[in-house]
């Protein structure tokens, strides 16, 4: 696609198309806004997370897709772990670091090929899955990296599968990559002329910034290295962030349209030893080509051009067997798997899609529409204005979906829950996007939930009145406050609270009124709503005030703090079993402690209750009642039934639970109870 022999008619109509595509994929990727609000959710929780970590917990670091930006099918979380050890490059450094506090370990590369390196542990005081990895050569202690892998691979999920560097796995349908690494304080030597060569992108302050922050050390050695077993591979991970968070948003689109030709198209029908691009390359391709200003604009116009220039860059390596990775060049990142038969095999496979041109792309499932739309229509005017791409509900369903998921919460201690508090308030004084403050507000309510109810357990067995007294009068004024800023389901947690504390009135007047306005018909429930209503009621307004007056979603909670009492036996097998999180629709927990409460005060109301919440789990097709919540639904019900004394109901729904996809991994829970009822 050379464009100096393109005529007028032809560039126009090219730029047409690349401005149908950029709207396909502001649709498919994400608009800026929402490309912005993804990152600014996770990096407030990293920042909050970075303050209150102590010097003996691991340091952690989400990346990959999902750090990026992207939201697409497949986008993979990455996630980055790192204990207090410190690699140096010199003994020079050792100068920073007190030795008594840490463990140091030197970083040998001159046996190892360019982007990887041995590390030799210098210091005693290291952690003991560092001392298990260790290996002598020439009577100096290394740690292997396989060794290391194998010990580490399921310290962070359980479970998980060793893949690259990484130990691996799915939680609900995510698929995860975890990898215990080691981190460096200092820009590898390696890597310095990389920097000289940072003339127009990315900024200097970036640069700098990159520069300060190091690199990382993960457990893989080079196919052909002499020492691939005990190997470790220099990591850019936060540098790979920073730099993708610097691009504008066509060039964003841009590394984004590569991820979707990789998958639906160069890989598409091939098996996994087949497949042997990957999306690091897509972004290594997008990095070299902004650096090298081969394109001078990259905007919505040239999107398709941008394209085409970083595929034939990657035509251009496979045909050379030469992938330079972007910050020590010498790493040629096709050397251990792209050469002889595998090599020419996928590069006639990509000179195919070359020949094919621009129409390969009608391949992307995504954007076919989008291209059939202009070659159908060539006078036909696009708008690529962002802010008509995508409305204004659809923006908040992501937000608040975004909000609901990625928000990281501090184990059931009532220390680290205060303490977390104490950082969130410092954090209200920060510069904070919009997005952030919003976050904030979340983070405070489930973090109140959480200080809450661990003070109430803390102080229910106890004997001194005056201890329970003050314990209730701080937890019930801290679930007061979540009803001022929550959503309306986080009101039931105060609900359980009353139920709890034997205060059914009370708890019933809440109830009431969530009720009332969780049938709201605006109300976004389960990220489900009736978009005209919704706009009517809420439109144009704060997201606080749409967080607190039209949203109701799923009830978490902690398996390490007790919430009800009959709920006990689910949060402890769920405990053992991993799963940290009972999730639970909110119209379950609802009519729960409706007929829970109604027991003590109005035997034919508790029926009514009950009789709603077996109609809700009975007969919903996955609008109040999400399908991977279903097992918990149907245990609740059996336990409410258990309780009235219909056996045989309870009966049926506990074998129900077991029949439900084991999300909440609660199957024994299920069965201790069946067997309960005799």
């Amino acid at each position: 696609m050379d464009s100096s022999s393109l005529t007028p008619q032809i560039k126009t109509g090219i730029q047409h198309m690349s401005e149908s595509v950029f709207v396909g994929l502001c649709r498919t990727v994400g608009t800026s806004q929402q490309v912005t609000m993804r990152r600014d959710v996770l990096d407030i929780d990293d920042i909050v997370t970075k303050k209150v970590r102590t010097s003996n917990q691991n340091t952690v670091m989400r990346s990959g897709s999902q750090r990026e930006g992207f939201r697409m099918e497949g986008s993979d979380l990455d996630v980055m772990f790192w204990f207090k050890d410190r690699v140096i490059w010199d003994l020079s450094q050792t100068q920073f670091y007190n030795v008594h506090k840490q463990a140091l370990i030197l970083s040998v590369s001159s046996e190892s090929p360019p982007g990887f390196t041995l590390l030799q542990l210098l210091s005693p005081g290291a952690e003991s899955n560092v001392i298990s990895a260790l290996v002598i050569m020439n009577d100096r202690s290394y740690i292997s990296s396989s060794k290391y892998r194998e010990i580490t691979c399921s310290d962070i999920f359980p479970n998980s599968t060793v893949h690259g560097p990484c130990g691996s796995g799915d939680i609900g349908g995510l698929e995860y990559d975890a990898a215990q690494c080691f981190v460096c304080d200092f820009w590898p030597p390696s890597a310095f002329t990389w920097i000289d060569r940072c003339h127009t992108w990315p900024q200097p302050q970036v640069v700098r910034d990159i520069v300060r922050s190091g690199c990382h050390f993960v457990a893989i050695g080079h196919k052909l290295g002499n020492h691939e077993t005990n190997e470790w591979r220099i990591s850019f991970s936060l540098a790979e962030q920073k730099l993708v968070y610097s691009m504008n948003h066509c060039q964003f689109l841009t590394y984004g349209l590569l991820k979707l030709f990789l998958k639906e198209v160069i890989n598409n029908g091939l098996c996994d030893n087949e497949k042997l691009l990957c999306s690091y390359h897509m972004k290594t391709a997008v990095f070299w080509m902004i650096q090298q200003n081969t394109i001078p604009n990259w905007c919505p116009q040239n999107l398709l051009k941008c394209f085409w220039y970083c595929f034939k860059l990657i035509l251009k390596w496979v045909y050379e067997g030469v992938c330079p990775n972007f910050f020590i060049p010498e790493n040629n990142m096709f050397l251990s798997n792209i050469h002889g038969d595998a090599q020419n095999r996928l590069f006639v496979r990509l000179f195919g899609f070359y020949e094919k041109g621009l129409a390969s792309l009608l391949h992307i499932p995504s954007l076919r529409s989008y291209i059939m739309n202009v070659l159908y229509n060539p006078t036909l005017s696009i708008c690529t204005d962002e802010h008509t791409l995508i409305s204004e509900i659809e923006f908040d369903i992501e937000m608040f979906l975004e909000l609901h998921q990625n928000i990281e919460l501090p184990p059931s201690d009532f220390y680290l829950i205060m303490k977390h508090l104490n950082t969130v308030e410092q954090s209200t004084v920060l510069p904070l996007t919009q997005y952030e403050v919003l976050v904030l507000q979340v983070y405070t309510t489930s973090l109140l939930h959480r200080a809450a109810f661990t003070l109430q357990n803390m102080y229910s067995n106890t004997t001194e009145n005056k201890l329970v007294y003050i314990a209730d009068r701080m937890s019930s004024h801290m679930l007061k406050l979540t009803t001022k800023f929550g959503s309306i389901s986080d009101r039931l947690f105060i609900a359980m609270y009353y139920y709890k504390t034997l205060r059914y009135t009370e708890a019933l007047s809440v109830i009431e009124m969530t009720k009332i306005n969780i049938a709201q018909p605006y109300v976004m429930y389960n990220f489900t709503v009736d978009t005209e209503r919704y706009t009517e009621a809420v439109g144009g307004q704060s997201w606080s005030t749409k967080l607190r007056h039209a949203v109701a979603w799923t009830i978490k909670l902690d398996n390490g703090i007790i919430y009800i009492n009959e709920l006990m036996t689910e949060q402890m097998v769920a405990l053992q079993n991993y799963k940290h999180v009972l999730y639970i629709p909110p119209l379950v927990v609802l009519y729960m402690l409706e007929f829970l409460c109604y027991r003590h005060t109005d035997t034919m109301r508790a029926q009514t209750a009950l009789n709603d919440l077996q109609v809700l789990v009975h007969h919903d097709q996955g609008l109040y009642v999400n399908v991977n919540l279903r097992d918990i639904s149907w245990q609740i019900l059996g336990i409410c039934q258990q309780i009235s004394g219909n056996l045989q109901a309870a009966l049926y729904s506990y074998q129900q639970s077991l029949r439900q996809s084991p999300h909440h991994k609660i199957q024994t829970a299920a069965l201790m109870r069946i067997h309960e009822l005799g």
